[in-house]
């Protein structure tokens, strides 16, 4: 473990500066990758930071813009992640080039970070003896649906009230997104599970609190998030947060929580909604979950003074049944396995 002395944001200021590898996970990520890098480059400093993109795969141009870069941005590295998923990708890259460095920080190319992002998740994992430090996050859209998705993921009914959705920070918690960990714990724990192709931070999460290890939620940086910018995309999303959840719960078989629990009914209420053929009554639990979420959807236009809120309600719903048909799944598909 590094030690250190914190007073201020000068990295100078370090009796020993860290090592710092800084992982970027992508693909067919050309709009956002270039303004990307040259941010994270200019945080630097006299950081000993290497800048590592792992591409899955892309089509779009994003390697050959990466390619470029290197010959502009120094110590950045282009590897091949052939697994595609982003617990691949980090594990690879700690694999590779983790080994001489204190900390992991991991940036999300479909993302956005303050300037100052990089020192200051260092200065709290420095003046807290965290593990890990994770950020609270923003959404952002521009689009009428991303708009839209971006204010449901911003309330309640759409993150449930998840404490790195809504803001929050200064706390220790059991999980947050991912931003910084010292390579130590991340490989005293294995590192991500490559079985997970979503909540691979949540299940990473768990082991490190089951391991002894703390993880500091900071209040001090945090980062904007585009949400998708369409329908099919967004449940393609979170139907993969919802197989994730029931992965991670059927590994570790822990309880969800009542945020967790309450959206599982969704998939099976619009299931059931289905013999109002029969008879209208089994119409009603799905009638009403469409106008709790319509609702509030308008109680957030009228607070928020932004009519767009009210169709916030649509990719909340999207984003609800998804999440809860995604856990079904995997977890019909887990018992079948177990039944063979």
């Amino acid at each position: 473990m590094v030690e250190s002395s914190v007073s201020g944001s000068d990295m100078s200021r370090f009796e020993v500066s860290p090592r710092v590898l800084l992982v970027i996970p992508c693909l067919n990520e050309a709009k956002t990758i270039d303004p990307l890098l040259h941010k994270l480059a200019l945080q630097r400093g006299n950081m000993d930071m290497l800048i590592v993109v792992a591409d899955g795969g892309s089509k779009d141009g994003t390697i050959e813009i990466v390619q470029r870069l290197t010959g502009e941005i120094s110590d950045l590295v282009l590897m091949d992640n052939p697994r595609r998923i982003q617990s691949a990708a980090i594990n690879l890259a700690v694999d590779r080039f983790g080994g001489d460095r204190d900390y992991l920080i991991r940036i999300d190319a479909h993302g956005d970070y303050p300037d100052n992002y990089c020192r200051a998740l260092i200065e709290e994992a420095e003046s807290k003896q965290a593990d890990s430090v994770v950020v609270g996050m923003e959404t952002v859209g521009f689009g009428a649906f991303q708009q839209a998705a971006a204010i449901a993921q911003n309330s309640k009914l759409g993150n449930g009230g998840s404490k790195h959705r809504a803001g929050g920070g200064g706390e220790w918690v059991d999980h947050g997104h991912h931003a910084l960990m010292r390579i130590a714990a991340y490989s005293a724990v294995g590192g991500y599970d490559e079985s997970f192709s979503h909540n691979e931070d949540a299940e990473l999460d768990f082991r490190l609190r089951r391991s002894g290890f703390r993880i500091w939620m900071t209040g001090k940086t945090y980062m904007t998030y585009y949400p998708r910018s369409s329908a099919s995309a967004l449940f393609r999303q979170y139907l993969g947060y919802g197989r994730g959840r029931a992965k991670n719960l059927m590994k570790h078989g822990s309880i969800p929580k009542i945020r967790q629990a309450i959206p599982l009914a969704v998939a099976p209420v619009v299931a059931g909604a289905v013999l109002a053929l029969l008879h209208w009554w089994a119409a009603v639990p799905f009638a009403v979950w469409v106008a709790a979420c319509l609702a509030y959807g308008a109680y957030m236009a009228i607070g928020q003074r932004n009519m767009l809120a009210l169709f916030a309600s649509i990719p909340a719903m999207i984003m609800h049944f998804a999440w809860s048909a995604g856990f079904w799944m995997e977890l019909i598909g887990f018992k079948r396995k177990r039944a063979a």
